[in-house]
């Protein structure tokens, strides 16, 4: 354990082999810090915050606050992060709160790039990439290796879907499905992300058919019952089209058109 002689690491911190915390960080009360993990300069991590292993966490980013919400009264919520994230600089990750889950969770293997934030009862999945400045509002999902643009800004309840992409400066007030490439102000779809699919080993095959389901979806002039309706059918013959059903029957605030 490496903890430079000007940090603040209160003695109830449970901190493991191998962190490393850097120059006037502050490291709160109910903090746990897994094996490996390093903390930069400046950094402030606070309540009821849990980090995994192998993190890396920047300087000046601030950890586990209480969230902004005037309905918060100091109950002992929580943020939870998984293992090897990559947290730039300025980042905000609030703690959850009482009208939700009770925590804002940060899966693993994430690229969270500077001045990122997530506010309060987010849930963020695994293998994902935050362009600098994206900011999340309250209770907001993302699902793995989603991709979000620069400067994109999401609504409070909105869900983004697995392996789906934003254009720079997106403005999200609804659902995302999965593998759609999202842009503009008001989001709209522009197909699916054969690109990122691609580089994750999506098949030809795979890719025509997904291709076939955002069609499906958007361009047949279907409503939203007879689509699901097509897609059932096609997800029998295409596993990977079950997770757009799976999306659209939970999806809460609908999807951008």
């Amino acid at each position: 354990m490496s903890i430079h002689p000007t940090a603040i690491v209160h003695e109830g911190a449970r901190l493991a082999p191998g962190v490393s915390v850097g120059p006037y960080s502050v490291i709160g009360e109910h903090v746990e810090i897994g094996e490996g993990t390093t903390v930069g300069t400046h950094v402030v991590i606070q309540g009821h915050t849990t980090i995994g292993r192998d993190n890396r966490i920047f300087q000046f980013s601030s950890l586990g606050e209480v969230p902004q919400d005037k309905k918060y009264a100091g109950e002992p919520t929580r943020l939870e992060i998984g293992d090897r994230n990559v947290i730039r600089e300025f980042c905000t990750f609030n703690c959850g709160t009482a009208q939700d889950q009770g925590v804002t969770r940060v899966g693993s293997d994430n690229w969270i790039m500077a001045y990122v934030h997530l506010a309060h009862d987010c849930q963020v999945g695994n293998n994902t990439i935050f362009a600098n400045n994206a900011q999340l509002a309250g209770h907001v999902a993302v699902g793995d290796y989603a991709i979000l643009g620069g400067f994109t800004v999401v609504h409070q309840f909105v869900q983004i879907g697995a392996h789906s992409i934003t254009a720079i400066g997106t403005v999200l007030l609804q659902d995302v499905p999965p593998y759609v490439m999202a842009a503009g102000n008001t989001a709209k779809p522009y197909g699916i992300n054969s690109e990122g699919l691609k580089r994750r080993g999506f098949s030809p095959e795979i890719l025509m058919r997904l291709k076939r389901a955002y069609k499906t979806l958007y361009k047949a002039g279907l409503t939203l019952e007879q689509a699901k309706q097509s897609l059932t059918e096609q997800a029998a013959e295409c596993p990977e089209i079950k997770p757009i059903l799976d999306f659209l029957e939970v999806s809460g605030r609908g999807i951008i058109r």
